[in-house]
């Protein structure tokens, strides 16, 4: 039974904009995991996340093409597999006959998301070849943004940087074809789920709320705390929640 507390969803929305404000990424795992932990469904989790983020990702994706940050070759080799990844993930998400076998795998995925950030925080970058493997990361990275709930930025946005692309035109161009990828999710959701915005409206406004009231104050935050002792809490968090969803679910 999903929650109808709005000032719950509030606090969702708002700490996971406060995650993601402060590290440019994981808005959808950390939203997308807390609601997992809070008892709402695989699919309206993801749905009401990729909702919410049609508009942020709207003016994300418009400041960086006023801004000059977007490679148009990198944007255009992301964007359609991305979409397509990303309709097939949410199509799989919304099927009844899944439900339980995908939140035990949704988890799972969110736990990798959670020790990749940790593992993320040592690592050291390495230069590689960038333009070999987008259109299969696209897809990759759209299923998975998906059936997560989120993952475009830390699956697509980290790969490409560490193979060597320059990150002001990655996060630029990512962050740009990420509305499309969430938006085509998005439409998926409402289609399969119509009853999404009627039965599931608190989740939607709390989430988009919450991370209205957070966006300054994690700009705030991004400029004063150490990346990576913000990266150990946010890969520490998710970790934890996840091993808590999973092993509700296997009990």
């Amino acid at each position: 039974m999903i929650p109808d507390n709005i000032l719950l969803f509030v606090v969702v929305g708002f700490l996971a904009q406060m995650i993601d404000g402060a590290l440019g990424m994981a808005y959808g795992v950390s939203s997308t995991t807390f609601l997992l932990g809070i008892g709402v469904p695989p699919a309206i989790a993801s749905a009401s996340v990729h909702t919410s983020e049609v508009f942020t990702t709207a003016i994300s994706g418009l400041s960086h093409l006023r801004f000059g940050n977007i490679d148009k070759k990198l944007f255009l080799k992301l964007v359609f597999p991305g979409v397509l990844g990303g309709v097939t993930g949410a199509y799989l998400l919304t099927l009844d006959e899944l439900q339980n076998i995908i939140k035990p795998i949704v988890s799972i995925y969110l736990l990798i998301m959670g020790i990749f950030i940790l593992w993320k925080v040592t690592r050291k970058q390495q230069n590689r070849e960038v333009t070999r493997f987008l259109m299969p990361l696209g897809a990759i990275g759209g299923f998975f943004d998906a059936i997560g709930g989120g993952g475009w930025g830390p699956i697509v946005t980290t790969t490409v940087v560490a193979r060597g692309h320059s990150p002001r035109f990655t996060i630029g161009s990512v962050n740009a074809s990420e509305f499309f990828v969430t938006l085509a999710q998005a439409i998926t959701f409402v289609i399969t789920i119509p009853s999404l915005f009627s039965q599931n409206w608190q989740v939607i406004v709390g989430l988009l709320l919450g991370g209205c009231l957070a966006a300054p104050l994690a700009a705030y935050f991004c400029k004063k705390l150490p990346a990576q002792t913000l990266m150990k809490l946010v890969g520490g968090a998710i970790t934890f929640l996840s091993i808590r969803t999973i092993y509700l679910a296997l009990i």
